[in-house]
């Protein structure tokens, strides 16, 4: 791949409707993006409406929505010349990664793009580097999808702009992104907000990974003393997807950037996945060979048993 020059952020605004609309329906009619380039941290915009095929009138619902009107989209090019002019903004596929906050956008220049029977060759060179933030972020941080605004608020931030301004939405994703990258402490602290803590009340961050431990071992305790020896197989299943659950509330302090937490805690949660990594090859092992029961040997559960100690 091509040294990375540029990164993408865009957004969609879309034909809509308060009774709702199928979404091969809800066609683009403003499409927004803001670029950055890597080497020098310039930031410039992109701003351009689109006239649909459909020419009905805009519903009141939209046109209160998107702050666009009809006027707008009469003398609008259509979807084919302003995705050029974006390409041409963009300036090179190939040394660009794309963003946008949820797959909406990038399912919509998907969608429109065979809808115009444009080249579907640029838009897989598009697909293979877009990123979809919004999952990222909900992954690494909010454990649960929020909107733009909720997302700038972890961060003590508050949306500039417009809303419902595709430019004003993307410059406000990378706001975000750039928040996630150079925050580290602040990211993985909003993580364990979200993900651990909940509504209780985070403890200073040299405490941090002590009152996690603690929590860490209330969870597992709870969680082993519940395992049997051997399951039947469709309560194995139900085993795999609860310590599902106890390993994506975990998991991210393997992931984290920011050193906050301590060796011991890292040990633990390693000893989890890879106790969630054995179950599930247990189960597939036992399933091949139709088996009712499904036995749990003593070395997979060993390693959790001295973390509840």
């Amino acid at each position: 791949m091509a040294e990375l020059k540029q990164l993408i952020f865009f957004d969609f605004e879309m034909l809509c409707s308060k009774t709702g609309m199928l979404f091969e329906d809800m066609e683009a009619i403003r499409l927004g993006a803001v670029k950055v380039d890597v080497e020098s941290g310039l930031v410039t915009g992109f701003d351009r409406h689109i006239r649909p095929q459909q020419n009905s009138p805009l519903s009141t619902f939209c046109k209160e929505l998107t702050g666009i009107s009809d006027s707008d989209l009469e003398k609008a090019d259509d979807f084919p010349e302003v995705f050029k002019d974006f390409l041409f903004w963009i300036g090179g596929v190939k040394k660009a990664r794309f963003f946008s906050w949820s797959s909406s956008d990038i399912l919509r220049l998907k969608a429109d793009a065979l809808r115009h029977n444009l080249p579907q060759a640029t838009i897989e060179k598009i697909s293979k580097r877009y990123v979809d933030f919004q999952a990222v972020f909900t992954k690494r941080a909010s454990r649960t999808a929020a909107s733009v605004e909720k997302a700038l608020s972890f961060y003590e931030l508050s949306f500039i702009g417009k809303p419902h301004h595709p430019m004003y939405d993307s410059y406000n994703t990378l706001r975000i992104y750039e928040s996630f990258e150079e925050h580290l402490v602040k990211t993985d602290l909003i993580m364990v907000q979200q993900f651990i803590f909940q509504e209780a009340e985070l403890p200073p961050v040299e405490r941090l990974s002590q009152e996690i431990k603690y929590i860490f071992q209330k969870d597992l305790g709870e969680f082993y003393s519940n395992l049997n020896d051997a399951f039947r197989m469709k309560d194995a299943w139900k085993l795999i997807k609860k310590t599902k659950k106890l390993v994506e509330k975990y998991e991210n302090i393997l992931l984290s950037r920011s050193g906050i937490f301590d060796e011991e805690l890292i040990s633990g949660v390693e000893e989890l996945i890879n106790f969630y990594k054995e179950l599930q090859t247990a189960y597939r092992e036992h399933c091949s060979y139709t088996s009712k029961i499904m036995i749990l040997h003593e070395q997979m559960v060993e390693p959790l048993q001295k973390i509840c100690v």
